[in-house]
Order: structure tokens, then sequence, then C-alpha cells
């Protein structure tokens, strides 16, 4: 079974909604690099089951970025934010080499201030 990061990426937004059980299993097999073998020892149950879990999850989390497209709108803020952080540093560079405006510069700062604060 291939390990696909967007499910790490996917539970983080969605985790909560999944059942106690397939989020345990999930976060063993993406984030703590568990073998199904080692889930199952760990678990107390087999194998097959610990992938049955995985992959009944995998599609639960699928269906939910389907659905309400979390994960997809976070992606492209950030990289709107980035856009914007960018269009202000040649705005700043601009201002620095044809007309110092200390006004253009303070709103600069603002503006990457602010956008850097809602990448965090």
């Amino acid at each position: 079974m291939a390990k696909d990061l967007h499910i790490s990426f996917l539970l983080d937004f969605y985790g909560e909604m999944l059942t106690e059980k397939q989020r345990e299993m999930i976060e063993f097999y993406y984030n703590e690099d568990l073998s199904l073998a080692e889930i199952a020892d760990n678990q107390g149950i087999t194998r097959q089951g610990v992938r049955d879990s995985i992959k009944r999850a995998e599609v639960q989390l699928l269906e939910m970025e389907e659905r309400l497209g979390l994960a997809k709108r976070f992606h492209e803020m950030r990289e709107g934010l980035s856009q914007i952080c960018d269009a202000a540093l040649r705005i700043q560079e601009y201002n620095e080499k044809y007309v110092y405006s200390r006004e253009v510069e303070r709103e600069v700062q603002n503006i990457i201030g602010t956008a850097q604060r809602l990448c965090e």
C-alpha cells in the first residue's frame, strides 16, 4: 500500500471527524510511519483489519475534502498571501529606487506583516 502524503495533510483538517480508531490508524501509518504489521501488533488486530480501517478513513478524508474543500482553500490562500508579499516587495523596491515615500514604505510593511501573520 503506497503512502499518499496528501492524506496526512487532510488529517490535519478533518481528523476530528473520523472515529478515534480510524484517526489512530491513520496517524500511526502516515505520521509515525509504522507498517501495517507493526500497527496490527500494537493494536492487537489483524494486518487486514488495520488496512481496512486505513482505507475507510482515507475514503472519508477524501470525500470530506471534495465536499468542503478546506485543504484546497487553505493552500490557495497561502499561495495568494505569498503573491501579495511578492507584490509588496516589488512595490517597496520601486519606492526605494524611484520615489521614496514614507507612507508607501509604511503601507508595504503593513501588508507584508499582515500577510506573514496570516501564513503562521
